[in-house]
């Protein structure tokens, strides 16, 4: 498993869907949002939150459908899926080097891009936390999207347009995670619910993952 977690984190930095691109279009969703709002510090600072987890979930977006996309057509899939591991294990990995080369760039990234959207100082904290917990279930549902569209040309597409809706409560409570979090209000109700959301996402959907490669490789 380690060697297979090494390998795809080599395939993603040179397949060129690895550190530089998600933080790229994250940078380039900050920056537009002062010129299509206007300057104001205090508009800016109230849609901040929402503003940064869009771009992030926007970010993730972007390399899904590398997920399986090489090894399928190399033929690699086959080989993992009559391998001696489970393939919820080899799902389960697929999704932590798409997390780790997507989601944690951005988680660091955050509170320095959250600069620019004049975020108030509090919920710097709050932003690293919520994306922390939220970005891993938005790699393992993206997984899941990858699975279904296995091997269909141009499916990108349709793997935004499937996973989309899934994305959705976790952009909800992780966006008023970090406003709570900056306007010192309760934050334990949000952060229960992203994390409840991201342990249910861990734990159930390779399965789920796992069974629509099994069907799409018959």
């Amino acid at each position: 498993m380690i060697a297979l977690l090494m390998r795809d984190l080599r395939l993603a930095v040179r397949a060129g869907g690895g550190f530089g691109l998600g933080l790229a279009f994250f940078l380039i969703v900050v920056t537009l949002v002062p010129f299509g709002v206007g300057p104001e510090g205090k508009i800016l600072a109230r849609i901040a939150p929402g503003i940064l987890w869009v771009g992030a979930l926007l970010a993730c977006l972007l390399s899904l459908d590398r997920i399986f996309a090489l090894d399928y057509e190399d033929g690699s899939l086959d080989l993992l899926v009559t391998a001696p591991v489970p393939l919820e294990g080899v799902v389960s990995i697929k999704a932590l080097a798409h997390w780790i080369t997507t989601g944690l760039p951005l988680v660091v990234a955050a509170p320095v891009f959250g600069i620019l959207l004049h975020l108030p100082q509090g919920a710097h904290v709050w932003m690293v936390i919520s994306l922390l917990l939220g970005t891993p279930a938005l790699s393992v549902l993206g997984t899941f999207g990858a699975a279904l569209t296995v091997g269909l040309k141009r499916g990108g597409l349709l793997l935004s347009l499937l996973v989309l809706p899934f994305y959705v409560p976790t952009l909800i409570f992780g966006a008023e995670l970090v406003r709570r979090g900056a306007e010192g209000m309760d934050t334990e109700t949000p952060l229960l619910m992203l994390a409840g959301i991201t342990a249910a996402t861990v734990a159930l959907v390779p399965f789920a993952s796992a069974a629509a490669i099994r069907v799409n490789l018959r």
